[in-house]
């Protein structure tokens, strides 16, 4: 699995790819490593800690590091929580951070993406640092951040519901925390699928004519 994943890095590289990005959130297969509830092994790629459950992802990292050369982005995607399981933290603290995404780091990771459910919300209590802004402390390496921007509700209500309105004061919060430096880049998902003139229209102060999130017109966009 490991060789495949470089192999994949390298044929990215090859047909003109600027970069990569290993899905560690969500329940994807590094994720289903990290978490201590669904590792359960016993070998070199499981333990009690968090370190040891990085191992797998590392050794990838560190295979696509090697088959690409060092003037080749990787970005590596990480989430505290599960689909349908908001409360899970695989990191407790900022201790715990560290042990799980330094060995990443090391590995070769340039950019790290920090999914949230909600950005402006702290990652820990006491300090006002999202997810992102703490791993940019952590790690040093430059953070994408993402979470229901430009949103009034979160992920899962909108699968189940379909239809969300705008929401624009929080994207006041997210310039202040830009201008903080505590992330780099901004990713955004839903906003786009149901807009895809969205980040355009906010430049250009165009608010009202923005298009509210509907399931069935951003999967009709999605198509197209």
């Amino acid at each position: 699995t490991v060789a495949a994943f470089a192999k994949s890095a390298r044929l990215a590289k090859e047909i003109g790819c600027d970069a990569i990005e290993l899905h560690g959130a969500h329940g994807y297969i590094f994720d289903q490593f990290f978490w201590d509830r669904t590792n359960l092994r016993n070998d070199r790629y499981g333990g009690p800690d968090i370190a040891d459950r990085a191992t797998f992802a590392a050794e990838v990292v560190a295979a696509c590091r090697a088959a690409v050369g060092e003037d080749f982005a990787i970005i590596f995607r990480v989430s505290q929580w599960k689909t349908y399981d908001y409360d899970v933290k695989l990191a407790a603290d900022p201790d715990a951070l560290h042990r799980w995404l330094d060995p990443l780091a090391r590995a070769g990771v340039d950019i790290f993406h920090a999914s949230q459910r909600r950005f402006w919300e702290p990652e820990f209590e006491g300090d006002h640092k999202n997810l992102g802004g703490w791993i940019k402390e952590i790690t040093g390496k430059p953070v994408i951040t993402v979470g229901s921007i430009g949103m009034d509700r979160d992920l899962m209500q909108d699968f189940v519901e379909g239809v969300s309105s705008p929401m624009l004061g929080r994207l006041e919060d997210l310039v202040k925390m830009f201008e903080r430096n505590e992330f780099d880049l901004v990713a955004l998902g839903r906003v786009l699928l149901a807009d895809p003139n969205w980040l355009e229209k906010v430049a250009q102060g165009r608010v009202n004519e923005l298009t509210p999130y509907n399931r069935d017109t951003a999967l009709k966009n999605y198509e197209h």
